[in-house]
Order: C-alpha cells, then sequence, then structure tokens
C-alpha cells in the first residue's frame, strides 16, 4: 500500500501502474484543484452547507470508446434510465473524436480503453462545489473547448 497525491495517482494510471474506475478517476482530478489537505479543508468547510447534487452517469457507447455521460451535458437524456428497466441502447456509429467535435456543452468523462480516460467539464458547478481539473489522456487526438 502506498500513499499518493492525486497527481500522482492520475500519472500512475495513465503509465498503467493502478487502475482507478471512471468515477474515482474523475474525483481525483476534482481533487487536483487543491495543492494541500489544509486547502481542501478549507474549501470543504466552506461549501458544507450548500448541498450536493447526486447524479448517474449515462453511458454513452461509441464505435472506438465510450463515454459517461452526466447532467449538465448537452448528451444526457432528459429522462435518464437509472434503474435500467426501459432497456434503453444509448450507441452511435460516431467515434469519440467525431462527438466530442460536434460538441458544445460537456460534462463526461471519455474512456477510450482502461488507461485512456479523459474528463471534460465546462458547465458551471452547482452548490459552490469545483469542477475538475481537466486531465486529458495521454492518446487524446481532440481539444477542450474551454
Amino acid at each position: 500500500l502506498q500513499w499518493l497525491s492525486p497527481p500522482e495517482a492520475i500519472e500512475h494510471f495513465k503509465s498503467q501502474e493502478i487502475r482507478l474506475a471512471p468515477p474515482q478517476f474523475y474525483e481525483l482530478c476534482r481533487l487536483c484543484n487543491f495543492s494541500s489537505l489544509q486547502e481542501l479543508h478549507k474549501f470543504s468547510s466552506e461549501r458544507a452547507l450548500e448541498g450536493c447534487e447526486r447524479w448517474m452517469p449515462v453511458i454513452l457507447t461509441a464505435s472506438d470508446g465510450y463515454m459517461q455521460i452526466l447532467p449538465g451535458d448537452e448528451l444526457y437524456p432528459e429522462d435518464p434510465d437509472h434503474t435500467g428497466e426501459k432497456k434503453i441502447n444509448f450507441s452511435t456509429d460516431k467515434k469519440v473524436e467525431d462527438l466530442m467535435k460536434e460538441g458544445s456543452i460537456f460534462h463526461r468523462i471519455v474512456i477510450k480503453n482502461t488507461n485512456d480516460v479523459a474528463v471534460y467539464v465546462n458547465i458551471p458547478t452547482k452548490y459552490k462545489h469545483i469542477n475538475p481539473v481537466m486531465i486529458n489522456s495521454k492518446n487524446s487526438d481532440f481539444n477542450s473547448r474551454l
């Protein structure tokens, strides 16, 4: 067991030394906004009473990867199937790169393969929260629109 800072954990993930699920990658990118535990503590103390939002990603399968689409993203459905009862197949024949070039309002995690993950967010936060630092995966060939 080894303690890693958020940037170190992301680097270990990218070099395939550790595995991270997309939600953990997203949260590590949010933690990259803080340079110290004291700074994180101050932020969390100041916004503690603001509230929080619970969300569920919707998986969009592309021809060369997939995306976890989060609330606020232009592709997030108005009535998402959170229970799986509707058996909605959310997929496209387009490539991830094309979906990124066509879009303009992002709140998504792009997954090309196990260690090729990127977070794209350009929407305002709610409840005085903080967006993740957008850390592009090493193989990204599209640009952020921030």
